[in-house]
């Protein structure tokens, strides 16, 4: 939960980060399992040692709680007790302890907001605090001089670009007989409609603005009844969003509709509660033996465009428990061989998810059955499309499903000379879309795949092993000199340390080096 990297790959501020931070997995004894967690929150057990009384908790009382057998943790004024949750994290004890008996909000945030800990830790909740904890910070100075600056109207800088409050996007509307128009002017010239999202449901209506790090967020309750087809132009060289709603009567709308908590706010984008909306399963299909490709259809009233190599977070309640795991969408691009007629792609996203045997929420994921709903969030990630503006050469070193947040890049291949993917997988049954990336580089002269194994049969006549100095050397053999070069590497924690930290060894800077977080 609290799990904050110490590795200083990518560096803090680069580019190349491709999470606030990355998740390092600790194997977890037998019996300790995400589904024996919540069997044993379930089984009764006393879990606060309270015997089920709530208290109020003073700071002092909090910081005397910093023991792995006696551990209690903040998040967002919450107090919890997680000694009996130590052996069950997935990052370990040592990280929860860098929480122990303080506010772990700050720590919770750089990687896990996403999770509902309220929902997990329920049965180990102490009380709310009396007083604000000291928190967990390095810089203490900094954050005063950005509260300092808040208070003043100036919000943090994000990346080479400060927002002062005159620079925060606004929003104007007018009408016509048939519909309703909602303008939002961002001051931004780089606007996408991939940045913006937006949902109707119930008489409520979401509009989200990614500007840089920061969300910009409309959401109100309509005085009207609209269509469900809601219409999303964008101009990017001025920065004019405009949302199009049709009118269900033909009537004269006094105002807007009313304001709902949030609405009209620009924040810290990771300070922005996640929002889900139901998808409807429309479709799944085999891509391996134990990997299946998921087809969820977007309500009627919703734009989603996902931006490459950025993820969506799944939700779903597991014996009563929520429980979220981020995939990456894929495109539809690689479905050489389909045979089916899929409609309109912004209203399909597809998702690749390998199903693990011992996997409480993939278990229940391949559950469900077509036309069942699931809940999906807004787009997440800070991979931005900026990065390969230079680029004349992409390399990619994939490992398992780590293989997913690179199959849009593959979908813009002519915008590159050259695209090598280098695919570590154990057995060749376990190689996604093989057939399709050998048909690509078949076709396409800018596209080559090497596939590598780790456990292969007799009769591989490919590469064998696992990621090496030598092998990346090969692969990355300069064919053009001073070539404007990216590598992206994407596998589970250990493959992405390894690969980053043999790249740097052979000499590749971190500018040169993007690590997608699986």
């Amino acid at each position: 939960m609290l799990n904050v990297p110490a590795a200083a790959f990518p560096a803090p501020g680069s580019q190349q980060r491709a999470a606030e931070a990355g998740r390092k997995k600790t194997p977890l004894k037998p019996g300790r399992s995400l589904m024996d967690w919540i069997r044993l929150t379930k089984s009764g057990k006393d879990l606060t040692g309270l015997q089920g009384r709530l208290i109020e908790v003073t700071e002092e009382e909090l910081a005397r709680h910093n023991r792995k057998e006696d551990c209690w943790i903040c998040i967002r004024g919450l107090v919890f007790n997680v000694t009996p949750y130590m052996e069950y994290h997935p990052g370990g004890e040592d990280e929860l302890m860098r929480a122990a008996g303080a506010d772990g909000t700050d720590l919770f945030d750089q990687v896990h907001r996403w999770v509902n800990y309220e929902s997990m830790l329920k049965e180990c909740l102490i009380g709310r605090m009396a007083v604000k904890p000291a928190t967990i910070n390095k810089d203490t100075s900094a954050r005063k001089k950005m509260e300092k600056d808040i208070l003043n109207g100036v919000l943090p800088k994000a990346t080479s670009q400060s927002f002062t409050k005159d620079l925060w996007p606004r929003y104007d509307w007018f009408q016509n007989d048939l519909t309703i128009t909602i303008a939002i002017y961002s001051k931004q010239k780089d606007i996408a409609s991939e940045l913006v999202t937006v949902d109707y449901e119930d008489g409520i209506l979401r509009v989200e603005i990614i500007i840089e790090d920061y969300s910009y967020l409309l959401r109100l309750e309509l005085s009207h009844a609209v269509k469900e087809e809601i219409a999303v132009h964008v101009s990017g060289t001025v920065g004019k969003v405009e949302i199009v709603m049709k009118k269900k009567d033909n009537i004269f709308w006094k105002k807007l509709g009313q304001s709902l908590d949030n609405h009209n706010s620009f924040v810290k984008r990771t300070e922005r509660e996640l929002f889900y909306r139901k998808c409807r399963l429309v479709s799944k299909s085999y891509v391996t033996h134990n990997t299946k490709l998921f087809c969820l259809m977007l309500p009627h009233s919703t734009h989603i465009m996902v931006p490459v190599g950025q993820h969506v977070y799944l939700k779903h309640t597991i014996a009563g428990t929520e429980i979220s795991k981020p995939y990456t969408p894929v495109s539809q691009d690689l479905q050489l061989d389909s045979k089916e007629l899929i409609l309109n792609e912004s209203k399909y996203i597809y998702l690749m998810i390998k199903i693990y045997p011992n996997g409480a929420f993939t278990q229940e994921i391949d559950k469900l059955q077509i036309g069942d709903n699931l809940l999906m969030s807004s787009p997440q990630g800070n991979f931005r499309k900026s990065l390969l503006h230079t680029v004349e050469d992409l390399f990619l070193v994939a490992a398992g499903t780590g293989f997913t947040p690179m199959v849009n890049l593959l979908a813009d291949i002519c915008s590159f000379r050259k695209i090598k993917l280098m695919f570590f997988n154990r057995r060749e049954d376990d190689i996604l879309w093989k057939e399709q990336l050998e048909q690509l580089a078949f076709t396409n002269e800018r596209f080559e795949v090497q596939f590598i194994l780790s456990e292969p049969t007799d009769d591989w006549t490919g590469k064998r092993g696992n990621i090496s100095i030598p092998l990346l050397t090969e692969f990355l053999k300069r064919s053009h000199e001073e070539s404007r070069r990216l590598i992206c590497i994407c596998g589970p924690t250990t493959f992405t340390e390894q690969g980053i930290r043999f790249l740097k060894d052979i000499g590749y800077s971190e500018e040169k080096i993007y690590a997608f977080t699986e």
